[in-house]
């Protein structure tokens, strides 16, 4: 178990990479992401102060993600035998419920109800990232994330 920090832009795990890392986070902001064939970013999770963040590949296999500061942070590198030590549980079980949930809600809601969720997941960087940050990791456009937003602000 080491502390590091690390500034912005930071790229922590490159995909193809040999990375048993867990990366846990004290303060700051990190998120994964894969790049697609054609360049594009689908961003697959953000983790803030208290998540942990890694790639489900074993160990010794290559990874299928990047993983990248999006601020400055501060972070605690665990390798992933640690994965079920004790302190580790409750941020594993977190990361595992909020997967599961995201998983549901890209194949059964709309723009608005995934943009909700979205809010109600990580209510304390939504003003820390750009919207086109979060539309990749909705599975939008960013078009159809703003005409989301907009419909959601005439309902309130």
């Amino acid at each position: 178990m080491q502390e590091i920090k690390v500034k912005k832009g930071t790229i922590l795990q490159h995909s193809g990479e040999i990375n048993s890392k867990i990366y846990k986070v004290k303060n700051g902001l990190l998120r994964s992401y894969s790049i697609d064939k054609n360049g594009h970013e689908n961003i697959f999770m953000f983790a803030p102060e208290g998540w942990i963040i890694a790639d489900s590949c074993a160990p010794t296999s290559p990874s299928v993600l990047f993983i990248d500061a999006l601020e400055d942070s501060t972070i605690i590198v665990l390798p992933k035998e640690l994965e079920k030590e004790k302190d580790n549980i409750e941020p594993l079980a977190k990361r595992m419920k909020v997967l599961q949930e995201r998983i549901i809600m890209l194949i059964s809601t709309n723009a608005i109800e995934r943009y909700e969720h979205f809010i109600e997941t990580y209510p304390n960087i939504v003003q820390r990232v750009s919207q086109k940050m979060i539309a990749s990791y909705l599975g939008v456009t960013p078009e159809t994330l703003s005409a989301a937003k907009a419909k959601r602000s005439k309902k309130e």
